[in-house]
């Protein structure tokens, strides 16, 4: 998925990964209060990040959506921290391209399941790009739904599977 403006793609120098974090303390913990400082936890380390780049903004502005992907088990792969900066949820296709990033890549990579807990008022919009609803969950006394991507709508990509991403500890 790509759109002459935006860029969706693994976050890999210090600056985008900088950005990565930046975005999603912005998001999860001042501005939905989620989490309290940071919303870093043992899964950054081994996750991958995706980032959406606006090509139209100076490269210090420039990342405006972020998710993270990981492999729990083998083949079993999830996504989180799913977040778009707030200028641009009105674009619509920063969520989706995203969305569509992470699965296809995981894909790639030989994930057979790719699961991801969504919060509620989200759960219509994955509804409508093939995902079906598992399960209703709390995530810090917050409804969720454990929810899991159909696969056939997502084709593998050809996204070269790198060593793991650095963490918001080894970029600071």
């Amino acid at each position: 998925m790509s759109d002459s403006r935006y860029r969706f793609e693994l976050a890999r120098s210090t600056q985008e990964v900088t950005s990565y974090y930046q975005l999603r303390k912005a998001i999860f913990c001042e501005e939905q209060g989620l989490f309290a400082g940071n919303d870093e936890d043992d899964l950054d380390s081994v996750s991958y990040p995706i980032i959406a780049i606006d090509t139209e903004v100076p490269a210090s502005q420039n990342v405006v959506g972020v998710v993270r992907i990981y492999e729990n088990q083998p083949r079993l792969w999830y996504g989180g921290r799913l977040g778009v900066h707030p200028d641009y949820r009105r674009v619509g296709r920063i969520g989706k391209g995203l969305i569509h990033k992470a699965v296809t890549t995981a894909n790639g990579w030989g994930c057979d399941r790719f699961l991801a807990t969504v919060q509620l008022q989200n759960v219509r919009f994955f509804q409508r790009l093939h995902w079906a609803s598992i399960d209703e969950i709390q995530v810090r006394d917050h409804p969720h739904h454990l929810m899991e991507a159909d696969l056939e709508f997502y084709p593998p990509s050809d996204e070269r599977r790198p060593a793991l991403a650095m963490s918001a500890r080894q970029v600071s």
